[in-house]
């Protein structure tokens, strides 16, 4: 039958995984690190995943379709993932016990990595006692509320709940004279997080936002989710977005434009 269905770019997905937990029917995983249809009959066709895509991959198109079938959508889902978090990355079984289980989804940023630090067995550990730059608590997005005195006229930092963990100078570097909120823009509702940074943005005279994310390709929505907050705002704030390395470095940082604030 022609019907409209969901089609997604190959080539403008970069594998972030945002638009799994967007489809509520469960018709789209993440393959070899890109996403992917994998059925036409779990396609509504309705698209409500088409917002979630930070790279606009996702388009809907009428072709030729397979009728869709709420009764395999049913069955599917008998065994629910949790309600934001990617369902497509099972473990598999590895081959060899001593190795790391694979992950079947290919998502770029779930691939287990070890790091060497041999060469710093012997050096002294760092002096103890280096101050905390944390001015306020709590820190998750989901906690703080939009009118918290600490965010009037404040600069702030809204981070992956990974950057602080990999980066060994957030505090002296990121946080010092900073209010801060943390989330994970994979497991967590993004939209959720793009209503309160709006309300955020509205209601202080926020002076900067620093967005720091990890490099892997599923961060990059926390950049989506303060971008579409400035322009649902309607506010010219600098944001410049800041991106750590697995390995704890800094591997960029830039400003991002303003074009998209009306």
């Amino acid at each position: 039958m022609i019907r409209e269905i969901v089609t997604i770019d190959e080539e403008l997905c970069d594998g972030c995984g945002l638009c799994v937990p967007a489809c509520q029917e469960g018709a789209i995983r993440i393959v070899s690190g890109k996403a992917k249809l994998v059925a036409d009959r779990l396609c509504d066709g309705l698209g409500a995943c088409l917002g979630h895509c930070p790279q606009g991959a996702i388009k809907i198109e009428r072709r030729e379709a397979d009728e869709f079938d709420e009764a395999a959508v049913a069955g599917q889902a008998e065994t629910p993932a949790p309600k934001h978090a990617p369902a497509a990355c099972a473990v598999a079984t590895p081959a060899v016990a001593s190795e790391p289980p694979p992950l079947e989804c290919g998502c770029p940023g779930t691939h287990l990595k070890m790091f060497s630090r041999s060469d710093r067995a012997d050096s002294p550990a760092p002096a103890a006692g280096q101050p905390s730059e944390l001015t306020h608590w709590p820190v998750q997005l989901r906690l703080l509320p939009p009118n918290a005195p600490i965010l009037r006229g404040a600069r702030l930092v809204v981070a992956a709940d990974c950057v602080p963990v990999a980066y060994p100078d957030f505090h002296a570097r990121l946080l010092r004279g900073r209010a801060v909120v943390i989330g994970c823009p994979k497991f967590d509702d993004l939209e959720s997080y793009v209503d309160k940074l709006t309300e955020m943005i509205r209601t202080n005279t926020l002076r900067e936002i620093v967005v720091a994310r990890m490099e892997v390709p599923c961060c990059t929505g926390i950049v989506y989710a303060v971008e579409e907050a400035r322009r649902r705002a309607n506010v010219e704030i600098q944001i410049t977005e800041v991106v750590v390395g697995t390995r704890g470095q800094i591997l960029a940082e830039r400003i991002l434009p303003i074009e998209a604030v009306a």
